[in-house]
């Protein structure tokens, strides 16, 4: 007889498509879909990728926007996810993102839609993607100095993001959260005065430490900014006290600042890995599942969907490749090696 999906899942009980959910060996369930639209970007920070750019995906690879819907639809509709964050590369330059982000909204009204962005062209977006269903936004900014800003991105647009902020916080696409990497030498001095910036303006700022997903693979550890270092910096300026609230599946530890309501984050993906309470899955913009943000193997599900797959093969395919996923990323294992996707081609 054959193995449903949900049994291949390691589940238990009614075998119908609305019970599938996207379960592991170790019996984590993702619910938490990014779906990269995207692997081009507009600016070119050194942790990423080379001055030059790189070979983008030629277009006849990338999923449509009937695609890309149609696999949200699945995943909301079919697997138990109930959170979408659409990534890149840089995902406002995709020309059909509003009208992806509205038709994912009536296809899961339920659903929390979020973007994460270098806001460049946000202060002209904001407000048409909250009408058409965003809740909020993740901005990546590492400096609030323009040199040091035009230094790690290598364009100098820091008036552009500082006015997609705002445009953000204006369309009531909040909380407005900050994603910001410390490099040694570069930025590392400046992480107490980047938390008051955004103190002062209302964003929840994020430190996340720098992760072995260059397109160069030029990352260190010993070069790479730790949490521990970043909690000293941040606690030399404020006073940090463990914020109450449990942090469930969230990447973040938060701290209150001063004794509240202000808060920061510290993502210690690599020193202090969370994988164990992992709940995200990953489409990249190509039409592959991946487990983990660090894996090394893939899942396709553009050729079968192209091939005329109903919606039920496409998500017993998916409750398939997730069935696998590793305990952890494994960075600290001898035999590590960096997925050869950079983060652009991945989604964050």
């Amino acid at each position: 007889m054959a193995t449903s999906p949900t049994a291949q899942a390691g589940q238990t009980g009614p075998q119908d498509a609305s019970q599938l959910r996207l379960v592991d060996r170790f019996d984590r369930v993702a619910t938490d879909l990014r779906v990269s639209l995207t692997d081009r970007c507009n600016l070119r920070c050194t942790y990423c990728m080379p001055a030059e750019g790189l070979d983008w995906l030629p277009g006849e690879e990338v999923l449509t926007d009937d695609e890309v819907v149609r696999l949200i639809g699945v995943a909301t509709g079919m697997l138990g996810v109930d959170e979408v964050r659409f990534t890149g590369g840089e995902p406002l330059v995709r020309r059909g993102l509003t009208s992806i982000v509205e038709r994912t909204r009536a296809a899961a009204p339920g659903a929390e839609l979020s973007i994460t962005t270098n806001a460049l062209g946000l202060a002209r977006t904001a407000e048409t993607l909250a009408e058409a269903g965003l809740n909020r936004v993740n901005v990546s900014l590492d400096s609030i100095r323009p040199d040091t800003f035009a230094q790690i991105t290598r364009r100098d647009r820091l008036h552009d993001v500082v006015a997609g902020l705002e445009a953000a916080a204006a369309a009531g696409l909040g909380p407005v959260k900050i994603n910001a990497v410390l490099l040694r030498g570069v930025n590392d001095d400046q992480a107490a005065e980047l938390l008051g910036w955004c103190l002062e303006r209302g964003y929840e700022l994020r430190f996340i430490e720098q992760m072995p997903l260059d397109a160069q693979h030029g990352w260190s550890r010993d070069n790479m900014v730790t949490a521990d270092e970043t909690l000293e910096a941040l606690s030399a300026a404020f006073d940090l006290s463990p914020a109450e609230e449990p942090r469930g599946s969230a990447p973040a530890e938060l701290f209150h600042v001063d004794g509240g309501p202000g808060k920061v984050g510290i993502i210690a993906s690599v020193t202090r890995p969370f994988c164990g309470d992992c709940d995200r899955v990953r489409l990249t913009a190509d039409g592959q599942v991946r487990d983990c943000l660090f894996a090394r193997t893939e899942s396709d599900l553009r050729t079968p969907l192209r091939a005329g797959a109903p919606d039920a093969d496409l998500a017993a395919r998916w409750v398939k490749a997730m069935a696998g996923k590793r305990a952890g990323h494994g960075i600290d294992d001898l035999g590590f090696l960096q997925p050869d996707r950079p983060m652009s081609a991945i989604g964050g």
